[in-house]
This record gives C-alpha cells, sequence and structure tokens, in this order.
C-alpha cells in the first residue's frame, strides 16, 4: 500500500480528536466528583524495549508522578518529608484515557505500527496512586530500502548520502523520514531553489512489516532577492537595517544569507524582535519582508559595594547601541576601587593594611584610590560590508594587590573582524599596551611564576607588549553549551617585534580543535579535544630574548589535563619560606647558614619544622609555581552519557599533555619530529565525574587521577637583605611528590584532584 506522511498525520489528528470527544463524560464527572484528586507517587512504563527512548516517551504523555524541585535535592526528597521542595503531580483521569493514545501514536511514529497499551492505577494509601502503562510494542515495520530520485548536478551521491538519517534495516521513524526531507529541502534552498518539492512516499508491507521509502527531488527554478521591504523602525533608518543584511535585491536567495541576517539584526541589541517572512508565492523573485520591534537604544548601570580588602568599589557601565546611526556601537566602563581607604583602614572589621616600604618606596600607595578605565567601540557593515567589522578602544588602569605590588597600564587595541562563513569569523588585531608592576622579586617568582633575576629586571620597568594577533573560528556544533555532534576549529597566529613597537619579540601559533560525536545511546557523546601550540622569543629592544609570562604555555586544571590543579602541568619552580631552613643543613652535612648569601647551599630535602620539634617537614610545605613553557601538545577523550536521573549525566574522559622547554623553529629546521615538540614535562591522567545540565550550563564535579612521579625541582627561598626582600635559588633540587605520601586509603586520595566548575571542559 502507498503511505504518505502527511495522510498519516492527518490520521492521528482524528484518533486524537476522537479520544478527546471520548473523554468529554469524564471530564463532566470529574467536575462532580468533590473527592481530593489523587497524587500520582510512582510511574511505571512497562514493555519499552532499547529501541526507544524512555524520557522521550515519558515527555510526551501528561500524566507524570511527583518529583524533586531539583535534582541536587533528590536524597532529601527521598528520605525526607519536607512536601516543599517537591512538584506535587495528581492524577487526571479523563487525560490518562488521552495519554494511551498518545503513547500509540508514539509509538506509530517511531515505526510501531501495531503497539497496544493499557493502563493499571493502584492505591497506594488514601489519596496517593501508582500509574502504571503496559505496552506491547509488535514488531517494528523495517525499511527495506531508502531511494532518493534527484538531479546529479545539484545533489552528488556524497551529499545524499548525508541525508540518510533513515537507514535499511531501521524501524520505519516517521520522523527521521520528515527530517530528511526538510534537510534536503534547506539544502536545495541553500543552492537557490526556495521553492523546490520533496515529494516523499512509502510502500508498507502489513504482512511483513516492510517498508520502502522513496524521495523525489523537484528542484523547479532558480530564485533570487527582489524588493525587501523593512517595517517597524522609528529610531533605526532603515539604512542601517539593510547594512545588517548579508542580501540585497538581485542575489541568490539563499537560506544562510536569511539566517546570517537575522543573527545579525539580533547581535546588533538594537531590536527585541526582528523575523524575515517570505509570502509563499512561486516567483523567481522573492519579496523578503523584515518586521522589527526596536529595544531601548541606550544603557547605563550603576553599582557599589565593598569587601573587607579593597574597602568601597563602584562601577559605572554606559552603552550606546546606536550611536551616530548604523548601528555603531559605544562601551565606557569605569570602576574605582580603595575608596575611603585611608578613614576606614583598621576601622571595624576591615583589615589594616600592612606593607613592605621596600617594595613601593612608599606604604600609602596602597591607600590610593585604584580604578579603570575603558572604552571601546564598534562599527558594523564597515567598508558598506555587511560581513565586516571593526572595533578600536583604549584603556588605563591602576590597580593594586594589597601590601605586594601595584599595576599601572595604559593602552588601546584595533580589530577588524570579517565573517568568512557561518559561524565562522577571522580577526585581525592590534594591541599596543604599557605596563608597569612595582614589586619586589617575591611577587614576580610567586605571581608570575618568574624567579631569574633578569627577566624580572625586565618586567619591573616599563614595558611595551604590542602583538599583532590573527585569529580564525569555526564552529560546527548543534548545540552551544554542551553539543552532541559537530566540531570547533580555532587558530592564532601572533607576532612583536620591533616593527610593532613591542619591547618583546616573539612569535606564537596555537591551535584548538574539538569534535563531537554521539555514541552508544541517543544522549550519549564522546568528545575529542586537540591543543598545540609553540612560541619562539627574539632578542627585543632591551637586548634580552625575555619572553612575557602571559604568552607561555601551560597545562592542567579544569578545562585541561585534570590529574593536575591549575597549570600545574609542566616546568615548575618550588618557593619555601625563610623560616624552614634555619635548622637545615647543606648537601656536605654542615648546619647551613640561613642568614646571609650562604643559604643558596641549604639543602631543601633536609628542610625542618622549628615549631614541631625540628621534624623533617613534607612536601605540602613547598608550593610549586608554574614556569610555563615553549611548546605544547594536549589531547583529551571524555565519553559523556546519562545517569539515572534527568538532567544528570555521567562522563569518564583520558588528558594528556607534554609542556615544552626549549624553544623550536619550526622553519630553520629546529622542530624535525613529534618527539621534538612533545618533549618536556607530560603525563596522561584518566578520571571521571558528574554532570549537573542546569539552564545555565553544565555544572560540572570532575576527579582526575594524578599520576603522582616524584620529579627534582629547583627550590627558591627569600632573604631580607639591606631591608629589602629578595629570593635567593637554592643550588640543591627537591625530590617532590605530594600526592604520594600516605598509604591504603589515604594514598589513593592524595592522588584525586577535584574540579567543580560550571560549563563542559571543551
Amino acid at each position: 500500500m502507498a503511505f504518505s506522511p502527511r495522510r498519516s498525520g492527518r490520521a492521528a489528528l482524528v484518533l486524537v480528536a476522537s479520544a478527546f470527544a471520548n473523554g468529554a463524560p469524564l471530564a463532566a464527572q470529574a467536575h462532580r466528583d468533590v473527592s481530593p484528586t489523587p497524587e500520582v507517587r510512582k510511574l511505571v512504563l512497562s514493555g519499552v524495549s532499547k529501541a526507544i527512548d524512555q524520557d522521550e516517551l515519558r515527555a510526551s504523555i501528561y500524566t507524570t508522578a511527583t518529583s524533586c524541585t531539583n535534582a541536587l535535592l533528590i536524597l532529601v526528597c527521598k528520605f525526607g518529608r519536607w512536601r516543599a521542595i517537591e512538584k506535587r503531580q495528581y492524577l487526571n483521569r479523563q487525560e490518562l484515557q488521552r495519554d494511551v493514545l498518545r503513547i500509540r501514536v508514539f509509538y506509530y511514529k517511531r515505526g510501531f505500527r501495531e503497539a497496544e497499551v493499557d493502563t493499571t492505577v493502584s492505591r497506594l494509601n488514601e489519596k496517593q496512586v501508582a500509574v502504571r502503562f503496559d505496552i506491547r510494542e509488535g514488531p517494528p515495520t523495517l525499511v527495506t530500502g531508502v531511494q532518493i530520485e534527484a538531479d546529479s548536478t545539484l545533489l552528488t551521491r556524497r551529499r545524499i548520502r548525508q541525508f540518510r538519517f533513515l537507514r535499511r534495516g531501521q524501524p520505519l521513524d516517521l520522523n527521521k523520514l520528515d527530517s530528511m526531507r526538510v534537510a534536503i529541502t534547506n539544502e536545495l534552498w541553500e543552492r537557490g531553489y526556495a521553492d523546490a518539492q520533496v515529494d516523499t512516499s512509502s510502500v508498507v508491507d502489513p504482512i511483513a512489516h516492510t517498508a520502502q521509502v522513496q524521495f523525489r527531488v523537484i528542484p523547479n527554478h532558480l530564485t533570487h532577492v527582489g524588493q525587501i521591504v523593512i517595517s517597524g523602525t522609528d529610531d533605526v533608518s532603515p539604512t542601517t537595517v539593510q547594512n545588517s543584511l548579508t542580501f540585497k535585491p538581485g542575489d541568490v536567495y539563499r537560506r544562510s544569507a536569511v539566517l546570517e541576517s537575522q543573527r545579525n539584526l539580533y547581535e546588533s541589541n538594537l531590536f527585541r524582535l526582528a523575523t524575515l517572512q517570505v509570502p509563499q508565492t512561486p516567483d523567481t523573485l522573492k519579496t523578503v519582508h523584515v518586521l522589527l520591534r526596536e529595544a531601548q537604544l541606550h544603557e547605563a548601570r550603576i553599582s557599589a559595594g565593598f569587601n573587607t580588602v579593597d574597602y568601597i568599589q563602584t562601577e559605572g557601565r554606559f552603552t550606546h547601541y546606536n550611536l551616530l546611526g548604523g548601528a555603531r556601537r559605544l562601551d565606557a566602563t569605569v570602576t574605582f576601587g580603595n575608596l575611603l581607604a585611608r578613614q576606614l583602614d583598621g576601622a571595624g572589621f576591615f583589615r589594616a593594611q600592612r606593607v613592605d616600604t621596600t617594595i613601593t618606596g612608599n606604604a600609602g600607595d596602597f591607600l590610593v584610590p585604584t580604578w579603570h578605565t575603558s572604552v571601546q567601540f564598534q562599527q558594523p557593515a564597515f567598508l558598506k560590508r555587511p560581513k565586516n567589522q571593526l572595533a578600536f578602544g583604549g584603556f588605563a588602569q591602576r590597580r593594586a594587590v594589597p601590601a605586594v605590588a601595584i599595576d599601572r597600564g595604559y593602552g588601546g587595541n584595533i580589530t577588524f573582524t570579517r565573517t568568512v562563513g557561518t559561524r565562522a569569523p577571522a580577526s585581525l588585531n592590534y594591541r599596543f599596551e604599557v605596563t608597569r608592576v612595582e614589586a619586589g622579586d617575591a611577587y614576580f617568582c610567586v605571581n608570575f611564576g618568574v624567579c631569574d633575576t633578569t627577566t624580572i629586571g625586565n618586567l619591573r620597568l616599563h614595558q611595551r607588549l604590542s602583538p599583532v594577533l590573527l585569529t580564525m573560528l569555526v564552529d560546527r556544533t548543534d548545540v552551544p553549551l554542551s553539543p552532541t555532534s559537530g566540531y570547533t576549529a580555532r587558530a592564532e597566529l601572533e607576532h612583536a617585534s620591533q616593527a610593532t613597537v613591542s619591547d618583546y619579540s616573539y612569535n606564537r601559533l596555537f591551535g584548538d580543535g574539538t569534535l563531537y560525536r554521539r555514541f552508544g545511546g541517543r544522549n550519549s557523546v564522546i568528545a575529542a579535544h586537540l591543543r598545540v601550540g609553540f612560541v619562539r622569543p627574539f632578542a627585543g629592544l632591551n637586548g634580552e630574548a625575555v619572553l612575557h609570562p602571559r604568552k607561555r604555555f601551560y597545562a592542567g586544571g579544569s578545562q585541561s589535563v585534570r590529574g593536575y590543579g591549575e597549570n600545574q602541568l609542566g616546568p615548575r619552580i618550588l618557593t619555601l619560606p625563610h623560616g624552614y631552613l634555619i635548622n637545615a643543613q647543606t648537601a656536605a652535612g654542615t648546619p647551613c647558614d640561613a642568614s646571609s648569601d650562604a643559604i643558596r647551599f641549604c639543602d631543601p630535602n633536609t628542610a625542618r619544622d622549628s615549631t614541631a620539634d625540628l621534624a623533617p617537614i613534607g612536601d605540602d610545605k613547598f608550593t610549586p609555581r608554574p614556569l610555563g613553557g615553549t611548546s605544547l601538545v594536549e589531547a583529551s577523550v571524555e565519553y559523556r552519557f546519562p545517569l539515572f536521573m534527568k538532567n544528570l549525566g555521567g562522563a569518564v574522559f583520558i588528558d594528556g599533555a607534554a609542556v615544552g622547554e626549549r624553544v623550536f623553529d619550526p622553519l630553520g629546521g629546529g622542530l624535525k619530529t613529534f618527539r621534538d615538540l612533545v618533549s618536556g614535562t607530560g603525563a596522561i591522567t584518566p578520571g571521571f565525574g558528574v554532570r549537573y545540565y542546569s539552564p545555565v550550563g553544565p555544572i560540572r564535579v570532575d576527579l582526575g587521577i594524578n599520576p603522582s612521579q616524584a620529579e627534582d625541582l629547583a627550590v627558591v627561598t627569600e632573604l631580607v637583605k639591606n631591608g629589602r626582600r629578595q629570593i635567593v635559588p637554592l643550588d640543591t633540587p627537591r625530590r617532590y611528590a605530594p600526592g604520594g605520601g600516605g598509604s591504603g586509603f589515604g594514598r589513593i586520595l592524595n592522588r584525586l584532584t577535584l574540579h567543580l566548575s560550571i560549563g563542559q571542559a571543551y
């Protein structure tokens, strides 16, 4: 027999309408029944095979059981009696009868045309019941073949194979059949055939439970954009709207152009509503109606707060979304901190600042107000090209790390961005920045990971960090927050030298890519991630080949190798407070002198705690500081799968990375093999985790397993000399293995690294 999806849809509607009609007497009875409606405490779907997604089936029916309002409180709901945190559901017998038909229609659309459903309502107590649906699925109608008749000049065989969502040997899923029809129609629209028709038919054998599916593609004529009608604008000029559209009269009418134009209108923040409508007429010229509803063109916000360290802070933001017309955007931000610091210093719960005058020369500098200001201007449709955007701005700041350092800086940036494809922008950016950090040697060693005197000397001066950066990005994922298919790719090329007016000179290359595929189930995903980069410094204007810490590569953390803490995989150095070396010994076994430059001869492996009967100290008293590397290779694979609760998922993963300490010149022969690139500090760490899929993104808990390999790391300490704190590197390294201590269960716990974050790792 011949089967049409449209006819089946009409038949299903007739069945639903008849069920509603039959339920009318029950509704009248329900109104006459003054007894309380029983609460549904349990819902069971019996007889559901693995071919059917139970979550989708439950979502398709009205009847549902009382559940916890928050998955994080599931144990409280299960064992507690606090009903306020439950979402109560009650039995509606009229809807229960309709649910039988809903389930049959659900199965019919998925190829099970002979499914039968019975219901049972069991009373648990006077006011609570359990509802059970007994489902007999019956044999599925299997597809024996899928044929697509199309012009080979429009759709190649390779492209047609990508549309085969419905395959031989699978049940005749009407949803997949319709998805194939829509995908083929959209593909033809993208090629300019907006009036193309895709006829579908199915020859079903009800005895053998088989079906032969056929698609017939009729492209019709090529379509172009005709007249563009804009309505709903008052303060925004029609020219501004036209500049946001990626098509003009006479262009081929394509689907991607319509979607990108609508996205541009929304991203301008000028409109609360932006829709593009085209009358369904079989004309070669399409009239596009742009329907708009304007939003507020200005936005201003002022906020204030306080804390015990930074005293009183204020912030002001102003945004103009249509400055001078043309959807030009201006963002201005001003923040102030340390307000009333002199008056509040040490008063009440405010902290009294203890400062070392040798750091800045003036202890009062830490009580002077801090500030940051920035202005950013964006010009969309640059040079009257909707795919172009120009942005430029400037910033200046004075920030203070209490009792540690003062950071001053100013600069500006300019960025040209061009959209080269759907969700595929490319940008060229130049940033000019002058920075100066006023601090002692210990600050740079502890906070920047820079402990050599040459680099510290350069960082103390006014330094210009002015690179040119070329960025290319492609996003082909299906879902923004938690993709299930597709890929992303990002590449960065960065250069700084005298030609860019930079005191630092280097070439830097970085690449990042992710791949997502459904695997092992509808809601199960396997995700792969790869990062590669290297940087080569040159002698800058200061005559030294110094690399700014911001441009080095780091690994480890919640979005990297999760067996390590943030940035803790790679070259590191250990810092140790001076007091632990007072009773230490030298490598020769003699008492070390911890009060002079001879402290460098102290052996950190013999350090002792003077407050604990001179007991040897453990690795926990040493603080590892990442130094960063000049090359990076990082790869991760993660399998994400649903758990027993809705919106709750699990994951197992394996991460690995190698942060190199050598400088490579790929063009000059310095990088000859892959082994050269991965040479350095590396590790591979497995792990597992749990995700709660909230509206703001996945809330992620991961446990990475650290290999706990012991390594020899250099140690630095500090020494007060002539009233100034200086760092002193020790001659003897420390054998460091923080996760290898303990025994039994404690040893296992020491090897676990916990990460809490929002959003997927990649």
